[in-house]
């Protein structure tokens, strides 16, 4: 860190007591509203297990946007969301399966009075996310907070004219690689440089940034976090935290500290490897009852 920037903070759960979430009643809407919009038909489980971390961490009211082919098997599969189908390449039954940028429009009213928007994950096609990004600028309201994950920030590199407001990254590494134009070489800098650069929060493998300089860390939660759909979870978790009315700082970094605690929690009670990403996601609460309630 540059001497001109606060030192990096050492993030706990005495520190987390000391700077609570919003109470329910407190925040827009109660528990507040979240879009996921994501789900192409190779990975429509990607936004389910966001979703449902999002509602987890106590948002209150949640809608999938999400590819038409696995909607409806969603709207069952998850009776605690509302579904927005998108139109996939091809058209109904005959496409590749990847949602088309321009389709963002039929969420449109749920996007509007949404708190919190999640855009990315199952996403699988970054010329189409490039256009959901732009379109999705002009649909969401002034305060809402969008956070982007793994598909929407390759389409919004070399891009920071797309940044700024309440804007939150979740990069893994690579990612965050693509995101800066090169390899990362110090992870607190780097990660640093990005927020500044996109002016967003952006959180990645245990380091939370914010545009002004701000660093936190987190413990990364052992190797067994390293797991298919561990991202959607903690992209999830710091998006439904945004709903219920988090700043984006606050956001990002109790949810990366509860998706850490989740994989130590597993890591002692099955093995430091194998458990899912299911298995996080369901592990949330039980995190955030031992730091929020104590």
């Amino acid at each position: 860190m540059s001497p001109s920037n606060p030192a990096p903070v050492e993030v706990d759960a005495s520190l987390l007591r000391g700077w609570p979430l919003p109470e329910p009643g407190e925040s827009k809407r109660s528990r507040g509203e979240l879009v996921v919009v994501g789900g192409a038909a190779r990975s429509p489980g990607a936004a389910l297990l966001a979703g449902t971390a999002a509602l987890r961490v106590g948002a209150g009211r949640l809608t999938l946007a999400i590819g038409e082919f696995s909607a409806t098997a969603a709207a069952v599969a998850f009776p605690e969301c509302g579904v927005v189908p998108l139109r996939e390449r091809g058209g109904r039954g005959r496409g590749s399966g990847s949602v088309l940028g321009r389709s963002i429009d039929s969420a449109a009213s749920d996007l509007g009075s949404a708190d919190a928007v999640l855009l990315g994950p199952g996403l699988d096609d970054i010329r189409e996310t490039k256009i959901m990004l732009r379109r999705l600028d002009g649909s969401v309201g002034r305060d809402a907070t969008i956070v982007l994950d793994a598909y929407a920030l390759g389409a919004l590199a070399g891009t920071p004219r797309h940044g700024g407001g309440r804007r939150i990254l979740t990069p893994n590494k690579e990612e965050a690689a693509v995101l800066l134009g090169r390899p990362l070489r110090d992870d607190r800098a780097d990660i640093a440089a990005i927020a500044q650069r996109y002016r967003a929060v952006v959180t990645c493998h245990g380091v939370v940034a914010d545009q002004d300089g701000g660093v936190y860390l987190i413990a990364e939660g052992g190797p067994g976090l390293g797991t298919s759909g561990s991202g959607d979870a903690l992209a999830g978790a710091i998006a439904g935290l945004s709903a219920r009315g988090s700043t984006p700082i606050q956001a990002a970094v109790w949810g990366t500290f509860l998706h850490s605690a989740a994989g130590e929690s597993l890591a002692r009670t099955i093995a430091p490897l194998g458990f899912l990403a299911s298995e996080i996601v369901d592990r949330l609460p039980y995190e955030l009852d031992a730091v929020a309630g104590a």
